[in-house]
């Protein structure tokens, strides 16, 4: 897979020291599969959830450090291609306003 704005998930890997190494494992593993179905991506990652966002479309969330914090992208299974959008500690995430912004 191809991840959108691996940068910004550096980003957040600095900024969020317990859960940067949750993050940079979760590029390294990304990377070289070619997930094809919403089925294949749960066999790498078994908590991913979709959640159907106010635009109507569905993102992907993992949990990272323990669930500490979530991951939310947008996956193009057909482009083979993962878009990271947020970065939310359990307690933002919780809150559920995020999904209005996406």
């Amino acid at each position: 897979m191809r991840i959108i704005a691996e940068v910004t998930i550096r980003q957040w890997a600095r900024d969020h020291a317990r859960a940067a190494a949750s993050l940079r494992q979760g590029v390294k593993v990304v990377r070289p599969i070619p997930w094809r179905s919403f089925t294949e991506m749960r066999r790498t990652f078994p908590s991913a959830d979709l959640v159907t966002v106010k635009s109507g479309r569905k993102v992907a969330v993992f949990n990272v450090g323990g669930n500490e914090f979530r991951l939310v992208c947008a996956v193009h299974f057909n482009t083979e291609m993962v878009f990271a959008l947020r970065f939310l500690s359990d307690a933002e995430y919780s809150k559920d306003t995020w999904k209005d912004e996406l």
